[in-house]
């Protein structure tokens, strides 16, 4: 009777390892299982925000207080680009960053629920937000 108690216990140990495991790789595997925080399976846009403010953090390397387009390669279109400069001065601020990231964030939330969700970040109005946040 012992025996089957410890067994059963470890085959439900298991399994509940098992269930753990797949959660934590669907949630990576989704495109806001990163910067979701609260892990609660969408962002909100503070979460975005913090997400975009450690990249900028991570991108501004000659620490002049902006990104151009080169420090920005492949994470904004030469097009979106020139929506996050409105001063046209050839830069980005972390201000005019965050700016730009917020109206991305109006126009990935569909539903206008405050959040976004992995659906929401893979659609067409959402591919400019998803590629600053990957």
């Amino acid at each position: 009777m012992k025996r089957l108690a410890i067994a059963s216990s470890l085959a439900l140990s298991t399994l509940l390892a098992f269930g753990a495991v797949s959660a934590q790789a669907k949630s990576a595997s989704s495109s806001v299982g990163k910067i979701d925080t609260d892990n609660d399976g969408t962002v909100d846009l503070n979460e975005i925000k913090a997400s975009v403010g450690n990249l900028f953090t991570s991108l501004e390397k000659d620490s002049d207080g902006t990104l151009d387009a080169k420090e920005l390669r492949g994470k904004i279109s030469k097009r979106d680009f020139k929506r996050a400069d409105p001063d046209t001065d050839g830069t980005v601020s972390r201000d005019e960053l965050m700016s730009y990231v917020e109206s991305l964030f109006k126009a990935s939330d569909t539903d206008n629920d405050g959040t976004v969700d992995d659906k929401e970040l893979k659609s067409k109005k959402g591919q400019p937000l998803l590629r600053l946040v990957r």
